[in-house]
């Protein structure tokens, strides 16, 4: 059964939603989070990437980066742009952009489901991005950004968020991005007790995109409860911060490869070794792959599908059967040399929200030689291989839309 509560958030006054919310801090540089807040004294970035009001060259893993969040918060709270809820209460966030909308609810989950695999895990994480967690979430003292969680439709849930959505939104508005955010609050006792029986008869919650804040929330709580003498299993610091959406709304774009080099091979001798594990054909503009086992590759200006030869992977493995796998283990691996491409500086991903065109770029601009278009994963593989404890191919799925941070925080006391 999946265990889940109501809290009370930390949340924006309803006129400065719009300028708090930010994007993960996961899918920019700092670069990139110093241009997003220019000129907005309330964005949530100054919280989730605070080396933005620190001088640059500031390593972002320094004691005084994480207490600048903590600082940032506190300044946040004092000044009444964030305000805590006074009872505990549900929310649902819907997001809609272009022709796709996913409605979540957002809850506090519990570590212990975490710990024990109620909550399934599709990918392992890096020890350096998980430190850096456990060291910003305990120094804010709160789960300041969602972890974004799936499970199979029910119907049920279904009918009570429907009804809940039918009433006025407390935040409505629409990003740069075209992006439109909503949030529902939930305060009604018989809705909470309802939405809380109806999770803890489903079985498992799955972890979509937040592997590195769901690890790093069980770590918190592990040093909180070893630090406290009268630890009772009811503090705040037992549960974290999550949106949980149906999988029949959730929306999985490819995760795009560019590699900086050919291993050393000119472009004859690397093309004659792709096509030993591929069948290569010409093609003249762009690959969206429009099915599984079906690969673009862009090389010095060129567009090619890539079909893997039937002797190049076993479909009945459901790990080496995903098209991230093949890729990596009939090309990446023996041809490029990428042997671990979560640690492989040779290689880097880009999320399908940024299109093929992407790819064009970063080659064409000399920084990368070669680049890959996947077919998406699909849910159910996610799904499905979770079940069964298997572990997927890093960057094997990239969720959109992203979720924003800023419109509601879980703090641990």
């Amino acid at each position: 059964m999946a265990f889940i509560k109501p809290f009370k958030a930390v949340r924006p006054k309803k006129e400065l939603a719009e300028q708090v919310a930010a994007l993960p801090y996961d899918v920019m540089n700092t670069e990139e989070a110093v241009a997003m807040a220019a000129g907005n004294k309330v964005s949530f970035l100054h919280i989730s990437r605070p080396e933005i009001d620190l001088p640059q060259g500031t390593d972002v893993h320094s004691e005084e980066v994480y207490v600048k969040g903590r600082e940032n918060l506190e300044s946040f709270l004092a000044q009444g742009v964030l305000v805590q809820d006074e009872s505990e209460q549900y929310y649902v966030y819907r997001q809609k952009m272009g022709g796709i909308t996913q409605t979540g609810l957002v809850v506090c989950a519990g570590v212990d489901d975490y710990q024990t695999g109620t909550i399934k895990k599709h990918e392992l994480t890096r020890a350096d991005k998980e430190e850096d967690r456990v060291r910003h979430i305990d120094v804010l003292n709160a789960n300041d950004e969602p972890v974004f969680y799936t499970y199979r439709n029910n119907p049920e849930i279904t009918r009570t968020i429907e009804q809940v959505t039918k009433g006025e939104p407390v935040y409505d508005f629409t990003t740069d991005d075209r992006v439109s955010h909503a949030l529902w609050t939930i305060a009604d006792r018989a809705l909470i007790d309802s939405l809380t029986r109806s999770f803890a008869a489903i079985p498992t919650l799955y972890v979509a995109d937040g592997h590195h804040r769901s690890a790093a929330a069980s770590r918190v709580r592990d040093l909180r409860k070893n630090a406290n003498a009268k630890h009772t299993g009811s503090e705040e610091y037992n549960y974290f911060l999550t949106v949980i959406f149906p999988d029949n709304e959730m929306t999985i774009m490819p995760y795009n490869r560019v590699v900086k080099d050919l291993n050393g091979r000119t472009v004859a001798e690397y093309m004659a070794r792709v096509a030993e594990r591929f069948e290569v054909t010409p093609v003249s503009g762009p690959v969206n792959p429009g099915e599984r086992h079906l690969f673009g590759m862009f090389l010095a200006g060129k567009w090619y599908e890539l079909v893997p030869r039937e002797d190049s992977f076993a479909e009945t493995d459901p790990v080496a059967s995903m098209d991230v796998s093949i890729l990596q283990d009939n090309l990446l691996n023996p041809v490029l040399g990428v042997r671990n491409p979560r640690t492989d500086q040779r290689i880097h991903f880009v999320g399908g929200i940024r299109g093929v065109e992407e790819l064009e770029r970063v080659v064409n601009s000399g920084e990368y030689e070669v680049a890959f278009s996947l077919f998406p994963t699909s849910i159910e593989e996610l799904m499905s291989l979770a079940d069964v404890d298997k572990i997927m191919p890093p960057k094997s799925t990239w969720f959109e839309p992203k979720l924003r941070s800023g419109l509601f925080i879980h703090m641990l006391d």
